[in-house]
């Protein structure tokens, strides 16, 4: 059964020549997981770009925030010319999106121009290059996303002119599942569950956060890959939505100190022949599971070093980790406890784990794919994970620190073996250069917080 809002080629067909489809937004994500395209007369998508694609400059996968090229990439550079790489919609990815007007988006993935073959440091190549491993070794994963975000009363180029500074909240206390606050915030966030629900992101709910204005919105699990673009598209819509009423959204890790840090919780489990194979009758301390889930927990959490830039992708992510803020910062595994790095929930066909590590700002097909690549090495080499953990970890001073700086955790992961092996050496050394240029841009940047501290006093 098609989920609600997702179209089928014919049913494109049909509302465009009824004129209630008029554009089609055909897009990637860039390293930074935002979207980036091109939008077609529905008309010419049909007769042409549905099935040959289109094509884009290849800089796109070389480029900072501010869309400057990047010297240094082997993947594309001004000595090669910055051709074209290949856009092919994948059109199980096809939905309306009734935020926008008369409008349908596609996600493509990123062929080679010449050879045909996919773009391995696309970051939509990644993931699909674990879900076929987890396939040959027989499984299918499932997964959820749960993503937090703070809602303002400024508009995004009321923000931009104020550099950011003295934003107005939508709320004015801890609204952590307050209905009162949470009502006054309505009017968006009951459009952003109607639009995502009829643009194929099947809700669940919404709810307060424990930060002044910050909210979050679950949508149902789905497979790993399908709920990678629910992700996207999420993000693409509360953020389009904001900007058309004249307030704004962020995803930022840490927008401000103080206050509670934006998370990407990860839940995961695999299944095999319909039967959630997490699932056992082995008992980890009050947990009854499998032998599979107790290795793939073991590999995830073993890993989490070798591929934290996936989780944790900007300077301002490492800030969100505070001892008692709600962000893990301790690589520790527990049952139904929020301070811990990976938190199990559920029992039976719910049991999965959620590693509460990566925050709002990640990429989630590269989050994702540094999960599974993770746990089904973790299978692979019957990682045992360590004791489970009781009581408040952030006082377990003796547990391992998840990286302080995206510095440290480039290091670890540019050095590492493993994902050298899982994902490639050149991709390995693609976005270890991403990051790089990521962290030279901020060492040459005055902050604020330098201007406040030694402007008059130094």
């Amino acid at each position: 059964m098609t989920t609600k809002g997702k179209l089928t080629l014919p049913e494109l067909q049909q509302k465009v020549q009824f004129d209630e489809i008029e554009t089609i937004v055909v897009a990637f994500t860039d390293h930074y997981g935002r979207l980036a395209g091109k939008r077609f007369d529905a008309e010419f998508f049909l007769e042409s770009a549905v099935q040959a694609g289109t094509h884009a400059c290849d800089y796109l996968l070389t480029t900072d925030m501010e869309m400057e090229p990047i010297p240094g990439f082997r993947f594309a550079n001004w000595e090669l010319g910055y051709g074209d790489f290949h856009l092919l919609p994948d059109l199980t990815t096809l939905r309306e999106a009734t935020w926008l007007d008369k409008t349908a988006l596609v996600l493509c993935d990123l062929k080679n121009e010449k050879t045909h073959k996919p773009i391995a440091e696309a970051p939509r190549s990644i993931l699909q290059k674990q879900i076929r491993a987890a396939k040959r070794a027989g499984y299918g994963c499932f997964a959820a996303s749960e993503l937090e975000y703070y809602v303002f009363e400024n508009s995004y180029r009321e923000a931009h002119e104020k550099h950011f500074h003295d934003l107005r909240p939508v709320g004015w206390y801890l609204e952590d599942y307050h209905i009162m606050q949470g009502t006054r915030t309505e009017n968006f966030t009951a459009a952003a569950r109607r639009h995502l629900k009829n643009s194929g992101v099947p809700v669940e709910n919404s709810k307060g956060e424990w930060g002044l204005g910050q909210h979050e919105l679950n949508v149902r699990y789905a497979e790993v890959l399908e709920m990678s673009d629910r992700h996207v598209v999420f993000k693409q819509c509360l953020k389009e939505l904001a900007d058309s009423m004249g307030i704004s959204v962020t995803f930022m890790a840490k927008y401000k100190e103080g206050q509670a840090g934006s998370s990407c919780h990860i839940h995961m489990s695999l299944w095999k022949d319909g039967e959630n194979i997490f699932a056992g009758n082995k008992k980890f301390g009050p947990v009854m599971g499998s032998d599979i889930f107790r290795w793939f927990l073991g590999g995830w959490m073993a890993h989490v070093n070798d591929v934290m830039p996936f989780y944790a992708p900007t300077i301002n992510s490492y800030k969100r980790y505070e001892d008692g803020s709600w962000a893990p910062t301790r690589i520790a595994w527990s049952y139904d406890n929020r301070t811990a790095g990976f938190r199990v929930v559920g029992r039976g066909s719910s049991l999965r784990i959620e590693c509460r590590i990566p925050g709002a700002d990640c990429n989630p097909y590269l989050a994702f794919a540094a999960s599974l690549a993770s746990g089904l090495d973790g299978i692979k080499n019957k990682t045992e994970p360590p004791r489970i953990f009781t009581g408040d970890i952030y006082e377990a001073k003796h547990l391992p620190r998840v990286p302080y700086t995206l510095k440290e955790a480039v290091a670890h992961f540019e050095n590492s073996r493993f994902a050298k092996r899982t994902f490639g050496k050149e991709v390995v050394a693609h976005y270890a250069h991403f990051y790089k240029k990521e962290i030279e841009a901020h060492q040459i940047a005055v902050t604020d917080w330098e201007r406040k501290r030694y402007f008059e006093r130094i």
